[in-house]
């Protein structure tokens, strides 16, 4: 079977190519917006351990204070000490960028920079059935 659309013809294998390429991106998105998350959770529990700090401090827990100030509040999140929104600037620019542009190269390479072109096919199968059920 070709695929036709707007600017290329590809067989079912270059589609459903194309498509893995591009269902394997957007779940790395979607683990970008899981890591940004994650980062705000860590956050929102950070601001309420400086507000125990505070609190321990007042009622004469200066000990348990000192801990959060000197061991746990500056701390990050990884054996090696980075910070959740390093994390996300790493993840970003080291994988996210190099995939993202992998995906591009492979749509111009295939199917002319289109993009879903599963999608396109699809609706171009429901759209035809559609109007011979009509009749």
């Amino acid at each position: 079977m070709t695929v036709e659309n707007e600017t290329s013809d590809l067989t079912e294998t270059e589609c459903d190519a194309l498509h893995e390429v591009e269902i394997g991106v957007e779940w790395f998105h979607r683990a970008h917006g899981h890591l940004v998350a994650f980062h705000h959770a860590i956050g929102h529990g950070m601001d309420h351990l400086a507000d125990a700090e505070t609190l321990l401090r007042e009622s004469d827990h200066d000990a348990l204070a000192d801990r959060l100030r000197d061991d746990v509040l500056p701390r990050g999140v990884t054996a090696d000490d980075r910070w959740t929104y390093a994390l996300i600037e790493e993840f970003r620019s080291e994988f996210l960028e190099d995939v993202a542009a992998f995906e591009r190269d492979a749509l111009d390479a295939v199917a002319e920079g289109m993009r879903h072109v599963a999608e396109r096919e699809q609706e171009r199968t429901w759209r035809e059935r559609a109007r011979r059920e009509r009749r």
